[in-house]
């Protein structure tokens, strides 16, 4: 049994959602000698369910050599990775405002999938999923995106919005995991967490 997890992720967000289900942790990220970026790149036609689980088991791969790296005490470690898909193609984020409101012209009207997916290891033992959520964007105006964009809330989150900010005045509808869309499915972790003897 362990009472605590590593998570090996720098969003504020995951973190808030471990808290939210009683999950002790502590975070392991990536060093200034890592380049953490990289391992977000598309192979190919990559379907977005295999790409987001390959770069997930990738970023537990590299958390996994930190943590015996750093001669830390053993506990499970953790890693999630997000993204945003219209059809197969696939969203990452953007890398400028007018890349973010390229991306949110398309997804505007439309109905996309967010893909987060998750994995665990303990000792040799691994543990991962991929959830599939909806949104459907209503239809947005250009001044709506222009000033959605300004506000600087796009920038580093998968698909150029977050669910859980300003973009929820343009949401018409979600089905799925509302926590997922944010990042870190709360069920499904929950699930793999046991699986794994994590008390919370």
């Amino acid at each position: 049994m362990s009472d605590f997890i590593y998570l090996a992720s720098q969003s504020p967000r995951r973190s808030q959602l471990l808290d939210q289900i009683g999950v002790a942790h502590q975070l392991l990220l990536a060093g200034p000698d890592e380049d953490a970026e990289s391992l977000e790149a598309v192979h190919g036609a990559e379907a977005p369910a295999v790409y987001v689980a390959r770069v997930t088991g990738l970023k537990l791969d590299a958390a996994m050599q930190r943590l015996k790296g750093q001669g830390l005490p053993a506990a499970p470690v953790l890693c999630a990775d997000t993204t945003v898909c219209l059809g197969r193609e696939i969203f990452g984020k953007p890398v400028d405002q007018a890349h973010a409101v390229r991306m949110l012209q398309r997804l505007s009207g439309q109905s996309h999938r967010v893909l987060t997916a998750v994995a665990v290891q303990k000792a040799s033992q691994r543990e991962a999923t991929v959830c599939e959520s909806w949104v459907r964007f209503a239809p947005m105006s250009a001044a709506h995106i222009r000033a959605y964009v300004g506000t600087g809330e796009p920038m580093g989150k998968a698909g150029a919005y977050g669910v859980q900010g300003r973009a929820a005045a343009h949401i018409l509808q979600i089905r799925g995991s509302y926590s997922g869309i944010m990042g870190l499915p709360l069920f499904e972790t929950a699930a793999l967490l046991r699986k794994l003897g994590v008390r919370f």
